[in-house]
């Protein structure tokens, strides 16, 4: 009775480790996962910020154009 009570431990045991194990990988991954999408993150925010940055110049120029449009309409 007594081996089969060890040997059912040991089983339990195996089985615990073996989870541990799995969680270790799964924890491993998620690590490597989680840097991978803030570098990510932290390349998309310069760029969407480029972007706003290049809008906001864009608009500046086509509001003088548009400007400079209506003054030469009204010297005409």
């Amino acid at each position: 009775m007594a081996n089969t009570e060890t040997s059912i431990q040991e089983q339990d045991l195996r089985a615990l480790e073996v989870r541990v194990e799995e969680l270790i990988r799964a924890c491993t991954h998620l690590k490597d996962e989680n840097k991978t999408l803030r570098a990510e993150l932290e390349m998309l925010s310069l760029e969407r910020d480029k972007l706003l940055e290049n809008n906001a110049t864009a608009r500046m120029r086509m509001e003088s154009l548009i400007d400079r449009l209506k003054s030469l309409e009204i010297e005409s």
